[in-house]
């Protein structure tokens, strides 16, 4: 093969921009396209693997194999040489194919006579599409020159319009922002809704991928990383020295900015004859590839600094800024690869949903959703890159799913079962002055979680007796620095207002594992989940605690206070935390200011341990509220986080409802006001084993209110409690089949 020059390799690309232009079927300019590459580069063979599904490629087009092999040769992701190229995501070059470990023969190809092999990847920003191959009889490794020339043409590929005729379901189609789309994530917040797309940082479109003229490319991108180190060394100096954590991301930036080899590689593609934005974009996605399989969470973190510093770069060379000039639609649902609170609360009640790339179950973002009481799914792959501001789009809470440009029997089965759910919604809201009373006669107290002043609207409408728990902690992670004392005092003050006579229940200061500071610097923990969060940050650094505290008691200004303590494991750490908050009322009083005309001080069980306390601590507590999410994830040392484990393990496991029976048998004893607050009071079926085995008090999101009293209405929890009792005895694993067998009983 002759050493391709820079006017072999322009020459080529713009061969192909001219051939992709044409109006010829899929398949005809796909296969011209090989010919041409063959040509080119003076090989036998060309060849180009798409993915079909996931795990499985199949040859789409070539120019030296037999013509009947094309549709019909396919493997698995990993298997052959071909395989290798698309699992490892780096080309594959060798003299000796047939002698490669895991070389597969394909005898329908007619492959056998040719010796060297080299492949390279078809991906987009590190998604996979599949592979070009090139192939010859003659013997001999090609050289770097030829490889990364092969790379080049490659990525070009990958933006063509004609692999989307090609490449299947559940692979990055090459056509994107024109077909219906299904995309699969995690319900973080349950609902429905339609809208329109609204991206939270819209992506940048590369229209010219070929140059006519390097020179002026070069200088193109020259000037753009140059103004891209004066913003990043601006950004530093206006961080300052008070967010360390800001400047560490910022210095990152400023490394990879200066980078020599990031460069050099990208001027190397422009020599080649791509566009600056390709140069860039390329580089994007190989790094990407390379930086997605590393293990180490640090270097992933690199990857998306490294994704930031490239859009920043794309930005400035297309002038597509973040403010596109594009106005919010009437019905946005915000697409975002991930979000902070402060962000997200700056969007408020305007959005429909929420559509997040990245995310966590427990995250701080997520927090906010459900407190704005919008649907909101996480880890949705491809997301940003396959939305496009204004695309109608359909999301799904419930099941997890997004549905982008849907055709309109999708919408209409959409929408059919959207009204099915406000009908309900009508019927429960006219329960709402009603008792949650079973047909027994027992009377279940039904609370609202809350954390913003915006959920407090919701507290008259949704049928709640008080605020069961609110979430004191999104003050914090929604500033970037440290808010003041009085700032707290104002905002509780309000809460307390707003609630009028009923009853508000803080739940002190529950920082760490998902849920960090931006001015705080975040340990480096292998589990922090377990690690040092919640109490135990307040008893450790009791500054922010006590000034917590002080602002609570002054918001009280002469009402009742009740205050509990987050994942509280022994009762020396309750006794600590309560002794603090004694000398905080005390100072209070000597200071001459209103104390509360009554303090309620609780506890939050949320680990196995403080079930077992000793008598004293039940004795001690004036009120416990189990808190169900995390006290489910320790009992079954499931990592709710963790989306190969979390759906495993059931609230209606017998064992769980066992163990949760001690909890009520050692608070009755005690007589201690016992609730159960979490994902799973909010769930009808859960909530009525909850009620059956004696918890009389649940705390939910306010929508969740209706459907649970709408069944604890209809049933007799004497009869639920009588069902568990024999499904423990019959030593069956889950109580949760009976239950529904019992409820499809129950009249309407």
């Amino acid at each position: 093969m002759p050493h391709r020059t820079e006017t072999d390799s322009r020459k080529l690309l713009r061969r192909l921009r001219d051939e992709m232009s044409l109006s010829n079927p899929a398949q005809e300019r796909l296969d011209r396209i090989t010919t041409i590459i063959a040509e080119s580069m003076g090989v036998e063979v060309c060849s180009i693997y798409l993915f079909r599904d996931p795990e499985t490629m199949e040859l789409c087009a070539t120019e030296g194999l037999r013509p009947e092999s094309v549709h019909l040769t396919r493997m698995r992701l990993g298997e052959g040489l071909v395989g290798k190229v698309a699992r490892l995501a780096r080309p594959v070059n060798t003299a000796n194919a047939p002698a490669e470990p895991g070389f597969r023969y394909m005898p329908e190809t007619g492959e056998e006579i040719y010796t060297s092999f080299l492949g390279v990847p078809i991906q987009r920003l590190g998604e996979r599409l599949g592979v070009l191959v090139v192939q010859a009889k003659e013997p001999r490794l090609y050289s770097d020159d030829e490889i990364y020339g092969l790379e080049v043409v490659a990525m070009v590929l990958a933006e063509m319009t004609e692999l989307g005729a090609f490449v299947g379901e559940g692979t990055s189609f090459a056509t994107p922002h024109k077909h219906p789309t299904l995309l699969r994530g995690v319900t973080a917040q349950e609902g429905e809704a339609e809208g329109e797309v609204w991206l939270h940082e819209p992506r940048v479109v590369i229209t010219n991928l070929v140059n006519d003229d390097s020179q002026a490319e070069l200088a193109r991108l020259e000037g753009a990383v140059a103004q891209l180190r004066v913003s990043i060394d601006q950004l530093l100096t206006n961080a300052g020295s008070r967010d360390k954590e800001h400047q560490e991301v910022l210095q990152t930036y400023r490394m990879f900015a200066h980078s020599r080899g990031w460069m050099k590689r990208m001027e190397e593609d422009i020599r080649r004859g791509l566009s600056a934005e390709a140069a860039v974009e390329k580089e994007q996605s190989a790094a990407r590839a390379r930086l997605e399989t590393v293990p180490d969470a640090y270097l992933r973190d690199r990857l998306h600094d490294l994704d930031d510093l490239s859009n920043r770069l794309l930005r400035i060379l297309t002038g597509q800024g973040s403010e596109t000039g594009a106005e919010m639609p009437e019905r946005p649902i915000l697409v975002a690869r991930n979000i902070g609170p402060g962000e997200l609360l700056e969007y408020g009640r305007k959005l429909r949903a929420v559509v997040l790339e990245e995310g966590a179950v427990g995250s701080h973002a997520t927090i906010v959703a459900r407190a704005l009481a919008i649907p909101l799914i996480i880890n949705v792959p491809r997301i940003t890159t396959e939305a496009l501001n204004g695309d109608h789009i359909l999301v799904d809470g419930t099941e997890g799913l997004v549905h982008l440009r849907p055709d309109d029997s999708i919408t209409s089965a959409f929408r059919d079962k959207m009204a099915m759910q406000a009908k309900a919604q009508e019927r429960y809201a006219s329960l709402r002055d009603k008792p949650a009373q079973a047909r027994c006669g027992t009377r279940i107290t039904l609370k609202m979680n809350a954390g913003l002043m915006a959920d407090l609207p919701s507290l008259p409408s949704s049928g709640a007796e008080a605020v069961g728990l609110f979430r004191t902690e999104l003050q914090f992670l929604a500033r970037d620095r440290m808010p003041k004392r009085s700032d707290l005092v104002a905002n509780y003050t309000r809460v307390l207002d707003a609630a009028k006579e009923k009853k508000v229940y803080f739940r002190t200061l529950d920082i760490g594992s998902d849920k960090v500071m931006p001015y705080m610097k975040r340990p480096d923990e292998p589990n922090p989940a377990m690690g040092w969060r919640a109490l135990r940050v307040g008893l450790d650094k009791p500054g922010v605690l006590r000034m917590q505290l002080q602002a609570l008691i002054r918001a009280a200004n002469g009402r009742a206070l009740s205050v509990m303590f987050p994942l509280v494991a022994t009762e020396s750490e309750f006794t600590r935390a309560h002794d603090m908050l004694m000398r905080e009322i005390a100072r209070e009083q000597r200071l001459g200011h209103i104390l509360p005309a009554k303090v309620e001080v609780g506890a939050m069980l949320e680990t196995p341990s403080l079930a077992y306390a000793p008598k004293s601590f039940f004795d001690a507590v004036d009120f416990i509220s189990i808190g169900g999410n995390d006290l489910k994830q320790f009992f079954f040392a499931a990592d709710r986080e963790n989306e190969l484990v979390r759906r495993r393990y059931d609230t209606l496991n017998v064992a769980f409802l066992t163990f949760l029976q001690v909890i009520v048998d050692r608070c009755h004893e005690s007589q201690t006001a016992l609730s159960f607050c979490g994902e799973d009071a909010g769930r009808p079926i859960d909530a009525l084993a909850l009620a059956g085995i004696g918890i009389s008090s649940l705390s939910m999101r306010p929508a969740s209110i209706g459907p649970v009293k709408s069944l604890i209405r209809r049933a007799n929890l004497n009869e639920v409690s009588e069902l568990i009792a024999r499904v423990q005895v019959r030593g069956l694993e889950s109580a949760r089949p009976a239950l529904m067998d019992y409820v499809s009983t129950l009249v309407d």
